[in-house]
C-alpha cells in the first residue's frame, strides 16, 4: 500500500516521471479553473443570478470576511492568494471521497510547495504594506540579537505548515485504508464522511495560518509607528 501518491508512477520516459501527485494536481487545477470559468462567463448583476453564481459569491464573501476578522482590515489584496490556497486544498481533500482519487495534499512535495508559497507571500505582502525598511525592521525587534531567532522562526513555521497538512492528510488516508481492510462493509461511508470533515478543517486551518503570518508581517510596523513618531 502506497502511503504517498508520489509512489504511484503512471508514466516514465527516462528522467521524466508522471506520478499520481502530478496527475491529480492537474485534475484539481482543471476542476477549479473550469468551474470558475463556467460560473463567471455569464455573471448577472441583477436580481436573478444563477445558483452557481450565488454559491460562488457566498464563498468569496465568507473568505473575505474571515480575512477581515483576522487582519482587522477591509483590504482586498489578500483575497486572491488566500482564497486560491483555501479552494485548492479544499477541493483536493474533498475529492478524496472519489474512488481511485489520491489527494495531492497527501504528498509532502505538494505541501512543501504550498508552504513555500506562503513563505514567499509573507515578505511580499509585508514589503507592499510597510516598505522594505519597515518590514526588515521587525527582524531586529526588540533588539538586533533577535535576528537569527526571527529568521529561524520564519523557516520553522514554513516547515510546520507543510508537515502539519501532509501528516493529517496522509494519516487520515492510512487509517481509512486500515479500517476498510478490517471491516469493508461497515466503515466506507463513515470514513468518507470523516475524510470530508478532516479535509475541510485542514484547508481552513492552512488558510487561516497563512493569513495570520501575512497579517502579522503587514501590521507590525503600523502598530509601532505611532510610538516611533512621538520620539
Amino acid at each position: 500500500m502506497e502511503i504517498s501518491p508520489d509512489a504511484i508512477v503512471l508514466w516514465r520516459a527516462g528522467p521524466v516521471v508522471l506520478n499520481a501527485t502530478i496527475l491529480f494536481t492537474w485534475i484539481v487545477m482543471a476542476i477549479l479553473a473550469g468551474g470558475c470559468w463556467l460560473v463567471t462567463r455569464r455573471l448577472d448583476s441583477g436580481l436573478h443570478p444563477s445558483r452557481w453564481q450565488t454559491l460562488l459569491e457566498v464563498v468569496v464573501d465568507w473568505i473575505n470576511q474571515q480575512i477581515n476578522e483576522l487582519t482587522r482590515e477591509s483590504e482586498q489584496r489578500y483575497l486572491p492568494f488566500i482564497g486560491t490556497l483555501f479552494l485548492f486544498i479544499l477541493c483536493a481533500n474533498v475529492l478524496a471521497v472519489v474512488p481511485g482519487f489520491r489527494p495531492p495534499t497527501g504528498s509532502l512535495s505538494t505541501t512543501i510547495a504550498l508552504a513555500i508559497c506562503v513563505f514567499v507571500a509573507v515578505p511580499v505582502f509585508g514589503v507592499i504594506k510597510q516598505g522594505l525598511a519597515g518590514y526588515l525592521r521587525q527582524y531586529v525587534q526588540p533588539s538586533a540579537l533577535m535576528l537569527p531567532f526571527n529568521v529561524i522562526g520564519e523557516l520553522s513555521r514554513t516547515v510546520a505548515l507543510a508537515v502539519r497538512l501532509f501528516g493529517n492528510i496522509m494519516s487520515g488516508t492510512l487509517i481509512a485504508a486500515i479500517l476498510l481492510s478490517v471491516a469493508p462493509l461497515f466503515f466506507p461511508v463513515l470514513m468518507q464522511l470523516l475524510g470530508l470533515l478532516t479535509g475541510v478543517i485542514q484547508a481552513y486551518i492552512f488558510a487561516v495560518l497563512a493569513m495570520v503570518y501575512i497579517g502579522a508581517a503587514s501590521q507590525t510596523h503600523r502598530k509601532r509607528s505611532p510610538s516611533a513618531g512621538t520620539n
